[in-house]
């Protein structure tokens, strides 16, 4: 019975002491860099979303998988994900694209908050998501902003 307390006992407190070496990072920054319209299927939309990846620390992140859920103007809009792997060099960055699909109830009620609004420029977003990385590898991340919608202008 006592050594099973001291397997238990080491056990624990070997896991405490990896906790220790895993170095302090810092967390990625994520920035929406273009929303573009995919061929759509059924009763869905499809949009790629286009990230920009910086990592500002001293080590690569490797990913292996990619999600996001992005919320527009506070309610559920779109989500997506995509096997994509690879690696973010250290100080460096890459722009990822993740296919999303936006339902008809989405754009339905979306719709009906424009009726109220009467514009899209400026509509809050919020974009979660994760890079997966394995056990204690994956990263998660936020982005918040306005949509900043042009309008394109025609040559004369």
């Amino acid at each position: 019975m006592r050594s099973i307390h001291a397997v238990i006992l080491s056990l624990l407190l070997l896991s405490l002491s990896a906790c220790a070496v895993y170095p302090n990072n810092d967390p990625l920054n994520i920035n929406v860099v273009d929303i573009l319209p995919l061929q759509s299927q059924d009763m869905e939309v499809r949009f790629a979303v286009k990230i920009r990846v910086q990592n500002p620390n001293g080590t690569s992140v490797n990913y292996n998988g990619v999600a996001l859920d992005l919320e527009i103007n506070g309610h559920p809009f779109a989500s997506g994900v995509s096997d994509q792997s690879g690696s973010i060099g250290r100080y460096s960055e890459t722009v990822l694209s993740v296919p999303v699909s936006v339902s008809a109830f989405s754009v339905l009620r979306q719709t009906y908050g424009l009726t109220q609004l009467q514009t899209l420029n400026n509509m809050p977003y919020l974009l979660r998501g994760k890079l997966a990385g394995g056990l204690f590898g994956t990263r998660r991340f936020m982005d918040s902003g306005k949509l900043s919608l042009s309008v394109p202008t025609i040559a004369k």
